[in-house]
């Protein structure tokens, strides 16, 4: 299903439904991302291996920075006209937050002004929580390759209490050889020891293989989703308690050899 002309300036990079329900691809060049290949080393971490929670008087480290992508990480979006009735219906049934949006596309109308365009956002499970419980212990950043006339009011409204203590939009994002809208997590911190970044997109990470954390993409076809809990919170934890978190996300994650088997040399 194409996305309406008024919605090209707008980033939405998780697959929208066709009107039986099922995901299409993304028309854009630009936000369309290569199939992903099955790796092992992306196997969440098992709960029983970790730590138990730390206690903030436990650290003897400067305090964790977690950053954490949007899109189809902590929610997904439809135009609101193209999503079909069923899909809708059938997350909310099963209990997914979701809410109406106004955004702004970078498009001007007849009369030169920002385009309007009604948005549907879907929650991941646990989201509020989720937030809550790792703003005990780390620095939240957001970092999204979205627009930010699209990306501000929505977090506005899943960030209620202001955990995220820095908001990063497209432009901070740059542009390499391999890829495009890549987050350099040099503008947040110099320090790589105690960053890391949470995004279902791993080449958005490709300068600090080291540092990343990529996670399974959520859509609202996947009510049950328990990756925020179960999966990335538990790890984020035991993340906290390293000098560094890099040897514990390579030991998980290989994520230099994941991007050399995809053509991308790595330095990390």
């Amino acid at each position: 299903m194409a996305i309406s002309p008024q919605l090209d300036g707008l980033p939405f990079p998780n697959p929208r439904p066709d009107p039986k329900g099922n995901p299409v691809s993304n028309p854009n060049p630009l936000l369309r991302r290569p199939p992903p290949l099955p790796s092992p080393s992306f196997k969440p971490l098992p709960v029983d291996e970790l730590a138990p929670p730390p206690r903030l008087s436990d650290h003897p480290f400067p305090k964790l920075t977690i950053v954490l992508d949007l899109d189809e990480t902590l929610v997904c979006a439809y135009e609101t006209s193209c999503l079909p009735e069923v899909v809708k219906s059938h997350a909310i049934e099963a209990g997914i937050k979701c809410f109406e949006l106004e955004c702004f596309s970078v498009e001007k109308d007849a009369e030169g002004k920002p385009r309007v365009s009604h948005v549907t956002v879907f929650e991941r499970p646990g989201l509020r929580e989720f937030l809550k419980n790792i703003s005990e212990f780390a620095d939240l950043v957001l970092f999204t390759a979205g627009l930010e006339g699209y990306a501000r009011p929505l977090v506005d409204r899943i960030d209620v209490d202001n955990k995220f203590s820095l908001r990063l939009y497209r432009p901070s994002t740059v542009t390499t050889e391999y890829r495009e809208h890549v987050k350099d997590l040099s503008c947040i911190s110099e320090d790589l020891c105690r960053i890391v970044i949470v995004d279902n997109n791993p080449f958005s990470f490709l300068l600090q293989p080291l540092n990343g954390i990529p996670c399974v993409p959520f859509s609202a076809g996947q009510p049950y989703d328990e990756q925020l809990i179960q999966v990335l919170l538990p790890l984020l934890k035991h993340l906290s308690l390293q000098e560094d978190v890099r040897p514990a996300l390579y030991e998980k994650f290989h994520m230099p050899e994941w991007f050399q088997q995809h053509g991308i040399p790595t330095t990390d």
